[in-house]
């Protein structure tokens, strides 16, 4: 099931716009500016809601990258599509700026022998792993806008198969992996912010007792209702 999977996106589902479409997708230095607005905006705008965002994103992605993706890739040692059988392949053409290769036709080719000879492991896909923590961490700051990036997390998933670069296996297999790191990383941040919020920056911590979620400032949890005190004085 899973090779069938494979072949019917990486060879019958595709068309030149989609070549084009899935490898600038998947090529994460066309979008490293993009990637610098999206961390200062909310970082510079966002308020202390913008600064725990990317504070949380920002570990959760160390922990992914240096630890859970790097330790699984080496212990599964599982053969990307490229290095067994023989796949469609798409590459970018060369271009300074990088963005500019999005004015240029693609190069399509089908892996040879040098292919199957590279380096690295198939599962768990570090692609996948980044977009869906994003993702998962923007529906817990931000709910339901937050639902639309993993609409973009889905297309990258997508466009590692339809590239040649991992079975579907392994995507869907990843991105459950990283929601569920994403929960647990989120979650043991916001116990640590709790614990020591009430311990250190005690006026920020008033103000913002959760990392994640609007709720009111502790000062004013137990505040009177001065609605309610007047009537009790009548």
């Amino acid at each position: 099931m899973d090779q069938a999977v494979f072949h019917l996106i990486n060879e019958r589902w595709t068309s030149p716009a989609l070549d084009l479409f899935m490898a600038a997708l998947s090529d994460m230095e066309i979008w490293k500016p993009l990637f610098v607005v999206l961390v200062l905006y909310p970082l510079i705008f966002g308020g202390f809601k913008g600064r725990a965002f990317v504070l949380c994103v920002a570990i959760t992605l160390l922990i992914s990258d240096a630890f859970v993706v790097k330790t699984l890739k080496s212990a599964v040692g599982r053969f990307r599509p490229k290095q067994t059988q023989t796949v469609r392949m798409v590459q970018l053409q060369k271009a300074s700026p990088k963005f500019l290769t999005l004015f240029k036709q693609p190069t399509i080719r089908h892996s040879g022998i040098n292919d199957r000879s590279t380096h690295g492991t198939s599962f768990p896909s570090g692609h996948v792993a980044d977009n869906v923590v994003i993702a998962m961490s923007c529906v817990l700051f931000f709910r339901r806008w937050g639902w639309l990036c993993f609409m973009l997390a889905s297309a990258v998933g997508y466009s590692r198969i339809y590239l040649g670069a991992h079975w579907p296996s392994d995507v869907l297999a990843t991105a459950l992996l990283a929601l569920g790191e994403t929960l647990l990383v989120v979650a043991a941040l916001e116990w640590l912010w709790r614990w020591a919020g009430a311990r250190w920056p005690q006026e920020i911590f008033a103000r913002h007792p959760r990392l994640i979620g609007d709720v009111a400032p502790v000062s004013t949890l137990h505040a009177p209702n001065p609605h309610v005190e007047n009537l009790r004085h009548k």
